[in-house]
């Protein structure tokens, strides 16, 4: 019920942590995530600030809009947060971002919440839904090396 995977990007990572880190710039490297914004005044990563996503589940549908609230928020090193459903972790998203000779090593990585729901999600739908996360993710991190590098160069 977790998967993590790690990109080289050629840009610093302060350039890498503050596309991440800023959700409203999300749509631009995102496969599920169209448009992003923060919640209860929040203008920018800190964590326990909440923010809102819209999601286009797989590329395809259905459209909703989930509520997210940041969990780890150290500049130039982390960002995660967890998806909220009722006011309760279902899915905790989390980014990393390491020095490598010219750049930036950035891992994401996701983990279900254990529970009886996510354990019967991940046993109907784990299989399919893995693959999907980790060529999303390995998609997100591409995007993101494109942009970061782009603005770094």
């Amino acid at each position: 019920m977790q998967d993590t995977v790690t990109e080289h990007v050629a840009a610093p990572p302060a350039t890498v942590w503050a596309l991440v880190a800023d959700v409203t710039q999300t749509h631009r490297y995102s496969e599920e995530t169209f448009e992003a914004e923060w919640l209860d005044g929040a203008t920018g990563p800190a964590v326990g600030a909440r923010f809102r996503g819209h999601v286009k589940r797989n590329g395809r549908g259905p459209t909703y809009w989930t509520v997210c609230r940041v969990t780890a928020s150290e500049q130039d090193r982390e960002f995660g947060f967890e998806v909220l459903a009722g006011g309760r972790s279902v899915n905790n998203w989390h980014y990393r971002f390491d020095p490598a000779g010219d750049g930036t090593d950035v891992t994401e990585s996701f983990r279900l919440t254990p529970s009886l729901g996510t354990k019967l999600y991940w046993a109907v739908a784990g299989r399919a839904r893995g693959r999907t996360n980790r060529a999303n993710m390995r998609a997100t991190l591409q995007a993101i090396k494109g942009i970061a590098e782009s603005d770094a160069g």
